[in-house]
């Protein structure tokens, strides 16, 4: 029996091989996920009806699961409202944070070092996030 919420068999296996670097995306409703796999990249939809499910209860559940060290975002255009990143930046807390331009970004969703892509029913825009897998740190780095 597992201990943690996130329950979902693919999504657990991808995050099991995923080791210190790879990458985690979590994917709006709109991106083109069929297009962006890459070698090692494992696909899951979990995006049944438009904002079923969100971008950020996955990324609860990711953190439940895993330690994240840093994340990507796509630059948005300056008239754009992308409100979602302060959200991001607010459950990630204190992890390194990039933009990267559009066509870049989607090169590195395709990258050997993506172990998992998830497509979320998330409709707000810019919502696309590369997460970056990070270490479990040892009992005596956390003070005990």
């Amino acid at each position: 029996m597992l201990k943690t919420a996130v329950i979902h068999p693919t999504i657990m296996e991808a995050l099991g091989r995923s080791g210190h670097f790879a990458q985690v995306v979590i994917a709006d409703g709109n991106l083109p996920v069929g297009a962006m796999t890459g070698p090692n990249s494992t696909l899951v939809h979990l995006n049944f009806r438009p904002g079923m499910l969100d971008a950020l209860t996955v990324l609860e559940g990711i953190l439940e699961v895993c330690p994240i060290q840093g994340a990507i975002v796509m630059e948005k255009p300056a008239e754009a409202n992308a409100e979602i990143h302060n959200c991001y930046k607010t459950l990630l807390g204190d992890v390194s944070w990039d933009t990267m331009e559009r066509w870049a970004f989607y090169d590195q969703i395709r990258a050997r070092e993506t172990t998992l892509i998830i497509q979320t029913g998330e409709q707000r825009r810019f919502a696309n996030i590369i997460l970056t897998v990070g270490v479990v740190k040892m009992a005596e780095e956390n003070g005990f």
